[in-house]
């Protein structure tokens, strides 16, 4: 009896979430308002705003997840992952990832394997999403020093920040060349430049990042040589990232031998399960014999985390 309810309900969950996801791209937001959004049209068209119809059932989505704690996180997630989504999107596909994974774990093995698949799933989306906001920030870190060198040549050569920001737009890759166009767009749309840079250090996330906006802000508050102080942080920054290699190179072996720790057991399961699957199947038969496979797995992940840990040293 609870099989066929069980199904029913995950039935009902793929039909809303899927019938959901039509009517979005159906009636989506209008993609010049989405660009002005992320352009901080907020701020500057408050009063717009006020004016809007009835919010739509995204953006309900988005105040419930705000309500919850959730929206504002997922929204700073996405924003410094660089993944064109809102939190009700993200938070969608969240939640049919897991729905997936608990339905077919719950009728292809059982109700418990298919609540581990269902969290396992529903964490990719998660995982990719820091992933790529990790990947990003380290890209634009190693960016750093060359993006402050071309500005200082070309503040020393005579152009204004906002000239000089332009010119290095098109001798710099990606990332930083992406999120400079941003602020350019940004200043373009009537915003000042200062405004617009702590945007984009926001978005980014990275203290190198911070710390190059903070210059440049203090020395439009209050004057002085923005070229020497740029050249002196991107002094420094180097000096970090050198440490930074050093630290990985003396720490490698350590965190080698963690992944090794934490194959290993899988590995060795993995193999015995192979040569003999009537021996480990007891570890899997009803009972309390079954805690002690996930007391080792958990075991095992939080004895990876804290080697993890230990090794993450902060510069």
């Amino acid at each position: 009896m609870v099989g066929p309810l069980l199904f029913g309900i995950l039935v009902a969950l793929g039909v809303v979430v899927t019938f959901g996801a039509i009517w979005h791209f159906a009636n989506g937001q209008d993609e010049v308002e989405e660009r002005l959004d992320q352009y901080g049209r907020k701020s500057a068209f408050a009063q717009l705003s006020e004016l809007e119809p009835e919010p739509s059932a995204r953006r309900r989505i988005n105040r419930l997840l705000a309500g919850l704690g959730l929206g504002p996180s997922q929204a700073e997630l996405l924003s410094q992952a660089d993944l064109p989504l809102t939190a009700a999107e993200f938070t969608m596909i969240v939640i049919g990832a897991g729905a997936l994974g608990l339905i077919f774990g719950a009728f292809r093995f059982h109700l418990a394997v298919g609540l581990a698949l269902g969290a396992f799933a529903a964490y990719l989306p998660i995982f990719y999403a820091r992933y790529r906001r990790k990947q990003r920030q380290k890209a634009f870190t190693e960016q750093v020093p060359q993006l402050l060198t071309l500005l200082v040549g070309a503040l020393r050569s005579g152009y204004g920040l906002t000239q000089s920001i332009e010119l290095v737009i098109d001798q710099i890759g990606d990332p930083a060349s992406t999120e400079l166009e941003r602020v350019m767009r940004t200043v373009d749309l009537g915003f000042p430049i200062h405004q617009a840079l702590r945007q984009m250090a926001d978005r980014i996330g990275t203290d190198e990042a911070d710390m190059v906006v903070t210059a440049i802000n203090v020395q439009y508050e209050t004057g002085g040589n923005l070229a020497q102080t740029l050249e002196i942080i991107g002094e420094t920054v180097r000096d970090r990232l050198r440490i930074q290699r050093e630290i990985r190179v003396l720490t490698a072996q350590q965190r080698i031998t963690g992944y090794i720790l934490a194959a290993l057991p899988l590995g060795l399961v993995a193999l015995l399960f192979m040569i003999n699957p009537d021996y480990m199947a007891r570890l899997f038969e009803p009972g309390w014999i079954r805690l002690l496979p996930v007391a080792a797995l958990l075991m095992q992940t939080a004895g990876f985390l804290v080697i993890r840990r230990i090794v993450d040293i902060q510069v």
